[in-house]
């Protein structure tokens, strides 16, 4: 029965989203890297919600917070600020500047060897970091909630991550090569509303394990037995310090959903500013309530399993998944898993693609009149050769202590560097090419050095010191190309011109709904913060 639920719900996205996409153009750069610039505000919302949410957050977050409490909801609600920053500042001049990519933005502002730096960075930690982690932490969460050593007799458990890992790469290779931006776009969407649905039937189910007096009597007699991990301020020694939350966290938050092309790619295909808004809002309205199923379940395993010997953290989910889920729902919900691990996959490939397509084939390869059929066919063939490249490498992280702690430390490497140049082009209108390509460099070999060199590394390996490092790293570089743009000034202010590919009319409920947000995040840390942690 669970394999059968698993199956079909899987093919019932998959059909959908061919019906809905079957007449789109995939003929042309914008309609296959940009949807034709045709997603509206639910699309957005929804592809950018399930493309950050996939199993290495539903199973690392909620192992952190069974560690440490809900100090780690630091994670989803500062990203709901971080989005409505997105909204309101970064997409109106990304829309105005008519762009598909980040690099392309970085070479109208600086110059060509900029978005050829860029692209590089971005490719490299994609095919690398990015893609292999999505494929390995995907194949190991379904191999625990399908139990596919049963269902498919195969023991050795290296033989069945290889194989679960191809089939999650190939799936996902589909939609992304052959599909498009739109289909992802449209198959995150389903996948979005399947995996909200079985995340709060989990927490419910989770509560209603714990006694019988209700939903919020349960929480109350969690709350009651450990107080302690209801504190919204993580002290020194949690995954999340409090003082983090303004270096480090913040800045990886705020990379993420402005700069980071994986993310932010689908709002570029807005059909104008005022959808763009819509969705990037919607989105951040989600990100402020995930806690409930990112946070909240790890919690209740701790209340729940916390005394059993030799419990990991990182099985808190997976286990509440097989105990408190009815069975007839499991398959349902792996479904729905495969579909947000297929969300995070294809849209990370879609993205290469694009940076390769019209960063590097466009750029330096095809001489000539520009041929679109060409581009795409070359997006599309590089698109695979990086997915069978990803597929062979997920299974060698196979032993990584913590997969979710390995990801954010790797992010750091590009997320700061690429922020510290975006947010320089837009502040400093003097800034020039040569301050913003040695600080990428720089910034890159900084942290490389800080994470991997001794005795540089054994400081940073600890939580509190690393994202304090990469806030250093990150105020060093704007502080750089503010000099720069003194000592080396352009011969003239900066001017952002506007291509008219979309109305840039904005949302008029954009930033009401935006100040709400941040309103709720400082009162949700205020309500729930004990401060003697930070005595």
């Amino acid at each position: 029965m669970t394999i059968l639920t698993f199956l079909f719900f899987t093919a019932l996205v998959g059909g959908i989203t061919w019906f809905l996409t079957r007449k789109d153009d995939h003929g042309t750069s914008t309609g296959y890297f940009l949807a034709g610039r045709t997603l509206t505000g639910g699309f957005i919302a929804g592809s950018l919600l399930l493309t950050n949410l996939s199993t290495e957050q539903l199973v690392g977050l909620n192992g952190a917070a069974f560690k440490d409490g809900i100090c780690v909801m630091a994670w989803e609600v500062i990203a709901g600020a971080s989005l409505v920053i997105m909204a309101l500042y970064f997409l109106p001049k990304y829309l105005r500047s008519g762009i598909a990519t980040i690099p392309e933005f970085l070479e109208k502002r600086f110059d060509a060897t900029t978005r050829s730096i860029t692209t590089f960075i971005f490719i490299a930690a994609y095919t690398l970091i990015l893609l292999p982690i999505i494929l390995y932490s995907g194949a190991t969460g379904l191999m625990g909630i399908l139990d596919l050593k049963t269902l498919t007799g195969i023991q050795n458990e290296t033989t069945l991550l290889w194989l679960t890992v191809w089939f999650i790469g190939i799936v996902g290779s589909i939609y992304a090569i052959f599909g498009g931006l739109r289909s992802v776009a449209v198959s995150d969407t389903l996948n979005g509303f399947g995996l909200l649905v079985g995340s709060v039937m989990i927490t419910v189910f989770a509560l209603g394990a714990v006694g019988d007096g209700g939903l919020l009597s349960s929480l109350s007699e969690i709350k009651e037995a450990h107080p302690e991990k209801f504190n919204s301020l993580g002290s020194k020694d949690s995954s999340v310090p409090f003082s983090t939350l303004f270096t480090g966290v913040l800045l990886l938050n705020l990379f993420y959903w402005t700069t980071n092309q994986q993310i932010i790619q689908r709002t570029f295909g807005a059909t104008s500013l005022a959808e763009g808004q819509r969705g990037v809002l919607i989105a951040g309205i989600f990100k402020i309530m995930a806690p409930l199923v990112l946070v909240l379940p790890g919690v209740i395993a701790f209340h729940l399993y916390g005394a059993r010997e030799g419990f990991k953290p990182d099985h808190a989910y997976g286990t509440l998944v097989s105990e408190v889920l009815p069975s007839w729902l499991t398959g349902f919900f792996a479904a729905v898993m495969v579909g947000a691990i297929l969300s995070s996959f294809n849209s990370a490939l879609n993205s290469t693609a694009t940076l390769f397509s019209l960063g590097v084939y466009k750029q330096y390869l095809q001489k000539g009149v520009v041929d679109e059929k060409k581009v795409i066919k070359n997006g599309k063939i590089v698109g695979t050769i990086i997915a069978i490249l990803s597929m062979v490498a997920a299974p060698l992280l196979a032993g990584q202590e913590s997969i979710f702690g390995y990801l954010q430390m790797m992010n750091g490497l590009y997320f700061i560097p690429i922020f510290a140049v975006v947010l320089a082009g837009f502040l400093f209108k003097r800034a020039g090419a040569l301050a913003a390509n040695v600080s990428l460099l720089a910034g890159c070999g900084i942290l490389l050095v800080g994470y991997f060199v001794p005795p540089f590394s054994g400081w940073t390996v600890k939580p509190f010191a690393n994202f304090h490092f990469l806030g250093i790293v990150f105020a060093a570089l704007m502080i750089f190309q503010f000099v720069m743009s003194k000592v080396r000034p352009l011969a003239e202010n900066w001017e952002h011109h506007y291509t008219k590919e979309v109305d840039l009319t904005p949302w008029k409920w954009a930033k009401p709904l935006g100040f709400g947000i941040v309103a709720f995040v400082v009162i949700l840390y205020l309500s729930l913060a004990d401060f003697s942690v930070l005595e």
